[in-house]
């Protein structure tokens, strides 16, 4: 049965106006854009619950059910956001004014002006009964406040408190906001947020008139009444504190420098991983990698330009900002190293992967979605050879190593001269060891040496009928046409 994700939060319309600009105004000093695309799709707390639907947070299995408590206006962008919603169970409040909307003018992929309409959004004509009901049949909720008014209404602080004594309530924070009800499972202010919130929250706490990044996260802990604050820190990563000192959760480097829909993306991430039972530091480790994917893949833009999807599946892998020259296994095992101390799940797989077919690629691929990384290891030529006679490899190692390096789902390649991947197993020592055939996991040779470390062995299924052996010999053979 799948998760169920209550999100209670201020609705907008995003639109992105892009073109080029390569004039300037006669009759101002202002870059003149010629417009080529208008791509529009619901914000704030709209953007989180298509986050959560398509599976933010990058788990398999089957989406979780997302219900969006939002105000909604009675207007033309209203219809817009509902038809953006689709999919999305809909629990629609009355709203103040018109629907709020945010026009973003953007040439060569930068904003070069916003421009706002529409408010204030406040909810009006509350069934504090029925909001009840719908929040008693959440696994957690996610408040996504976006200033509107919503978190500020009393009906909806009173059904969110009561909420947060249930299930695990992760509330995302704006400055326009209301400070988040106490007993929340999870806050995730950004360093400006958590700043203006510390400070509003002063005589509550005792803290120094100068607080540190890495003591904000405990500071508003307290302040707050939450079970954890987790302080997002961009490029860094996050903070994250549960009871003291709070840790840095680092983040990936990413070649990006439109951070827009982050936020969102990491909060319905962490949303999505506690509802699938996942510690708060462990959901917290994944959401940093999300947000890093996001970024790194276009952000808000491209989403809403269609070059990422609400499922992540176009948001570039661990390391994809690495240069094209850097060596596969280099690659491995920084990658690993990122992934390891943010907490995440280290994933490998391995075999000789010499003419690769779409047997190979669905391996890959549900390997991948096992964890946060993925490494191949690569039988060299040699091990091939003795593997599959003297005419195999048909590709060479380094060949073969960089095709694999360009699947978005591998982070990293390891080659191994051995015959069984045994010795290159105990120097990686993945969390996961997932092997494509048809055999039983108690069969591989390599079992005991991984569940030696407390790792767990995944059989993947191959696709039928599809083999190099195979290909290489109706190849021979002269039958190129046949599969």
């Amino acid at each position: 049965m799948s998760a169920r994700i209550v999100i209670v939060g201020d609705v907008l319309l995003d639109r992105d106006v892009t073109g080029t600009s390569e004039r300037l105004s006669p009759d101002a000093p202002v870059p003149v854009v010629d417009v080529r695309d208008v791509h529009a799709s619901p914000g704030g707390a709209g953007l989180a619950a298509l986050l959560c639907a398509g599976r933010a947070g990058g788990l398999p299995g089957p989406a979780p059910h997302v219900v969006l408590v939002a105000p909604l206006a009675a207007d033309a962008a209203a219809a817009e956001l509902r038809e953006g919603l689709a999919g999305i169970e809909l629990e629609a409040l009355g709203h103040a004014g018109g629907t709020r909307t945010k026009t973003r003018i953007r040439s060569a992929g930068q904003t070069l002006v916003r421009v706002d309409e529409g408010g204030p959004g406040t909810p009006r004509d509350l069934d504090a009964g029925r909001l009840a009901r719908v929040l008693e049949g959440a696994d957690v909720v996610l408040v996504s406040d976006y200033g509107g008014g919503v978190t500020r209404d009393a009906t909806v602080r009173t059904a969110l408190a009561a909420a947060a004594e249930r299930v695990p309530v992760v509330w995302d924070p704006h400055p326009r906001g209301c400070d988040p009800v106490p007993g929340c499972a999870v806050v995730t202010p950004n360093l400006a947020e958590a700043r203006a919130a510390l400070a509003s929250l002063r005589d509550a706490v005792t803290v120094p008139a100068e607080v540190a990044d890495e003591d904000l996260a405990e500071a508003l802990r307290i302040g707050w009444r939450a079970g954890a604050v987790s302080v997002t820190a961009g490029a860094r990563g996050a903070f994250v504190a549960s009871e003291g000192a709070a840790e840095l959760v680092p983040a990936l480097p990413v070649d990006s420098s439109d951070p827009c829909g982050a936020g969102d993306r990491f909060a319905a991430a962490v949303a999505t991983h506690l509802a699938e039972g996942t510690s708060v530091h462990g959901a917290v480790g994944r959401a940093v990698t999300a947000a890093a994917r996001w970024v790194g893949a276009g952000g808000a833009a491209a989403f809403r330009d269609g070059r990422i999807g609400p499922d992540g599946t176009a948001a570039v892998r661990d390391g994809a900002d690495r240069p094209s020259t850097e060596d596969p296994a280099e690659a491995a095992l920084r990658a690993v190293a990122a992934t390891r101390a943010r907490g995440g799940t280290v994933v490998a797989t391995g075999g000789c992967f010499d003419v690769l077919h779409p047997g190979h690629l669905e391996t890959l691929r549900r390997a991948r979605d096992l964890g946060d990384v993925l490494v191949v290891l690569l039988n060299a030529d040699d091990s091939v050879r003795r593997l599959k006679g003297p005419a195999r490899p048909v590709v060479g190692q380094e060949d073969r190593a960089a095709v694999l390096m360009g699947l978005r789902d591998v982070d990293g390649v390891i080659v191994f001269e051995e015959d069984d991947p045994r010795a290159a197993l105990d120097r990686l020592r993945p969390d996961v060891w997932a092997k494509g055939g048809d055999y039983r996991a108690e069969d591989l040779p390599e079992a005991p040496l991984v569940r030696g470390w407390g790792g767990r062995v995944e059989v993947l299924p191959y696709l039928p009928g599809r083999s190099t052996t195979g290909i290489v010999e109706r190849i021979a053979a002269g039958n190129v046409d046949a599969r």
